[in-house]
């Protein structure tokens, strides 16, 4: 029995893929569940812009990493891209200890 090999052999190792930039600037996007609905989270690695936490209402720079959040279903006859709201992570996380403002 020969000895395992943990690498492809010379040659047939495979051209890592490209980074997707557009992807990578979208972000990660999860489901998570909060009161009796169910939420879009979207990580970001940076905001683009100035935006206003609903969990502290203090503002969320550019460049700062935060969380996009937007129900599954839209609530009280909105749509779901204008239900979007930007958190910071921390308060997303600390959400159940927290109203939005």
């Amino acid at each position: 029995m020969s000895p395992r090999r943990n690498r492809p052999p010379r040659g047939r190792r495979g051209s890592p893929e490209p980074l997707d930039l557009a992807k990578l600037r979208r972000g990660i996007d999860a489901v998570e569940t909060w009161g009796h609905e169910r939420w879009r989270v979207r990580h970001l690695p940076a905001a683009e812009k100035t935006y206003r936490c609903p969990g502290c209402d203090h503002e969320i720079r550019p460049g700062v990493p935060h969380v996009v959040v937007w129900p599954m279903e839209p609530l009280d006859g909105g749509t779901g891209e204008s239900q979007r709201r930007h958190w910071h992570t921390p308060c997303w996380r600390a959400r159940d200890h927290r109203r939005p403002h």
